[in-house]
């Protein structure tokens, strides 16, 4: 073994710890969820099955790397949950609390691992605190020593130790791979005493057919280790597909390995019998169904996707100008093409929500534990998908709401019961998808919001006129006013006033809208509605005068013509008018924009839906589909009330894109004038379904 030696291939470290790192990091949420799971069902096999493997792989993979401050903490954790495995041990809600605080350490370690200026010294104590508890709960079945360590690298293996016999031949593209067989070997040898290596020399081919790039490395050895197979096995995970491995269980006579070895010249032995504990290997037909990409190349694919779209949009255009139907055609054949790659690429960004909302349960359970109450998550429509982007992003703004409501919202157990409550409360995450957005909404079950005390808040602030009252839904929406709280007392946390401001913020910076219902006594939902995406959407064009605009398409429901429109028009450009016996407010672009331009000789007037209200919009002329590139506004423009971005038209041209949330907040303003005309029926239909072919007969990109 002297030609072993400790320091693993720095260029290995560097190609693979990342991938390392994201693994470590899905399993240790996995570690998370599976262990909050299992405070329902804590004697269910299969979950302390899954949790044992998800433990055993981290510190495997750790071993690789040499990460020993990683394997030695995750040892004593995968010692108690074997224990658990085995039911030598029962989980308490206490060794729950236990291995979930184990677990916030794992990820502190392996986040350290990526950051090589971190220091983890200062967590150092409650570590090694967590591993005297955890020796304390497995009561010595563990045959771990009593210091706050697991066995080093090298050091003998214990008395109940075995002698495995393992031969492996690895593939010709290990070292292609990215793989290091001396790293493998070295961890190996951190997990007991490895003698008897015997190279197989007759694999490696002549000098003058030697490849320096091919690995031809075909050895035999014995390991004296107490890990058991599976262990081993983990070892050789990252080349598992890769390689040739065969595993002998222990026998009497230890000193058998050149006999273990004869194998690997010739048929490889028979497989070892699979360890049920492991999942099972995917079959051929499964094999490459999966592969990960770095997010950034896949934004890079998509902004020039972006270009494309516009590109194409201006070809198209040009392509009308000359009126040669074949050129016409081949372009609208290009465009249903970009269509559709635009659609599959936007996919592949789309992840399910239900992630995220998984990780709200640990901090359901720590921060109603905290405040002594009682509370279960429920999560619905987990399966609603949304960019990747947004989802990372809506992260935080969904953390402040949740906690929010644990402390304001959801009474104790007393005083629910007071108030003829269960006194379990009840937290509800849900998502859904509506009408080309994804609506999530918070619920709670508990006291409500007192608008007396908001609006009483709201006088001594002075952010309302003394004596002065607002409708329900204004007072409710104050308390996403900078520095507003109702808290009688500031705690950990809330009662500063930060926060809440800073998630409206956060939410109409991703284009969406959050509102507040809610009943004194009975509870209160937060709504979020977001765009499907941030980079891509179907518009519908439309002009008045020389000015551009676009509406996101789902949100059209039908246009009106017809003579007259626009005649009522009040002079700060808003005006109602009846719509099959409803009131449909109405708001002129040219007024309200100021954009100085004559009345159309025959106005249309689109009707837009927005969170459950529909509202009209003047327009003078009608262009159609136009698959809209959404670009930010500059820093100049954040504050133009309706607008959330902008697009570049085929010709060069840019329209603004509306949002259609605040236009409905600009069209709904309370100098309304009472309906003047009624429409029975509206004259162009579109129900959100104008295709190209319809856009062109508009004059669409014109």
């Amino acid at each position: 073994m002297a030609h072993l030696h400790d320091d693993t291939d720095q260029s290995f470290i560097a190609e693979a710890l990342p991938a390392f790192i994201s693994e470590a990091q899905e399993q240790i949420e996995q570690v998370e969820q599976l262990l909050l799971q299992l405070e329902d069902a804590p004697d269910d096999a299969e979950l302390l099955n899954a949790l044992f493997r998800c433990a055993h792989t981290v510190k495997g993979s750790a071993g690789v790397f040499g990460l020993d401050a990683v394997v030695a903490f995750t040892h004593h954790v995968e010692s108690l949950l074997d224990g658990l495995r085995e039911g030598r041990q029962h989980l308490t809600p206490a060794m729950s609390t236990l291995l979930l605080q184990c677990n916030d350490q794992i990820r502190v370690l392996v986040d350290a691992a990526s950051d090589l200026a971190s220091d983890v010294s200062a967590s150092e104590g409650l570590r090694q605190h967590l591993v005297a508890e955890l020796q304390r709960w497995t009561d010595g079945e563990a045959a771990a020593p009593a210091t706050a360590s697991a066995p080093a690298l090298g050091e003998q293996a214990s008395p109940q130790a075995q002698a495995w016999h393992i031969g492996v031949r690895f593939g010709h593209d290990t070292f292609r791979n990215g793989m290091d067989p001396l790293a493998i070997l070295n961890y190996l040898r951190g997990q007991g005493e490895l003698d008897d290596v015997v190279l197989d020399a007759s694999a490696v081919p002549a000098l003058e057919q030697l490849e320096p790039e091919s690995c031809h490395l075909d050895i035999g050895f014995t390991l004296r280790t107490g890990v058991g197979q599976a262990g081993i096995e983990d070892a050789f995970s990252f080349v598992r597909e890769d390689c040739e491995l065969r595993i002998t269980p222990p026998v009497a006579e230890p000193d058998v390995a050149a006999d273990a070895h004869a194998t690997t010249g010739g048929v490889a032995a028979p497989a070892t019998p699979a360890d049920p504990r492991k999942p099972k290997a995917r079959d051929g037909a499964e094999d490459g169904r999966f592969i990960r990409v770095q997010a950034d190349r896949l934004d890079a694919v998509i902004n020039l996707l972006g270009e494309l779209v516009v590109a194409s949009a201006g070809a198209s255009m040009l392509a009308r100008e000359t009126r040669q139907g074949a050129l016409i055609e081949a372009n609208g054949h290009m465009e249903r093409l970009i269509e559709e790659i635009r659609n599959g690429t936007l996919q592949l960004r789309m992840v399910p929500i239900g992630e995220t909302f998984s990780r709200f349960r640990r901090v359901v359970r720590d921060v109603a534990a905290d405040l002594h109450k009682d509370v279960v998550l429920e999560i619905q429509g987990g399966e609603t998908e949304l960019d990747k982007s947004m989802v990372e992003r809506i992260a935080d703004p969904l953390m402040h709401l949740v906690r929010n409501a644990l402390d304001h919202g959801l009474e104790t157990p007393e005083e629910r019961v007071a108030a003829g409550k269960p006194a379990q409360g009840q937290l509800t995450l849900s998502a859904c998808h509506e009408s080309g957005h994804v609506l999530i909404r918070i619920r709670d079950d508990g006291r409500g919001i007192s608008r007396e005390r908001v609006l009483k808040k709201a006088w001594d602030r002075g952010l309302v006129e003394p004596g002065v009252t607002l409708p329900d839904a204004d007072i409710l929406q104050l308390i996403f006013e900078p520095g507003f709280s109702t808290a009688e007392q500031v705690t950990n946390l809330s009662g500063r006033g930060v926060g809440m401001d800073v998630v409206r913020q956060n939410i109409e910076a991703l284009r969406g809208r959050v509102q507040i219902a809610s009943e004194p006594g009975q509870g209160t939902d937060i709504d979020i509605r977001l765009p499907l995406t941030l980079a891509i959407i179907d518009g519908f064009l439309i002009g008045v005068g020389d000015s551009r605009f676009i509406f996101p398409l789902e949100s059209v429901v039908e246009v009106i013509q017809g003579d007259g429109l626009g005649q009522s028009m009040q002079a700060d450009g808003r005006c109602c008018m009846e719509l099959r016996g409803q009131v449909l407010p109405v708001m002129s672009l040219n007024e309200v924009y100021g954009l100085d331009c004559a009345p159309a000789v025959r106005p249309s007037v689109v009707v837009i839906q927005s969170a459950g209200r529909q509202y009209g919009v003047l327009v003078d002329v009608l262009m159609g589909h136009y698959q809209t590139v959404i670009k930010p506004l500059s820093r100049m423009f954040r504050s133009l009330r309706g607008i959330s971005g902008s697009s570049i038209l085929g010709n060069g041209d840019v329209a603004l894109i509306f949002d259609v949330h605040a236009l409905g907040d600009l069209a709904a303003a309370e100098r309304m004038r009472r309906p003047t005309r009624s429409v029975s029926s509206p004259q162009l239909p579109l129900h959100s379904r104008a295709t190209p072919d319809e856009g062109a007969s508009h004059g669409l990109h014109s």
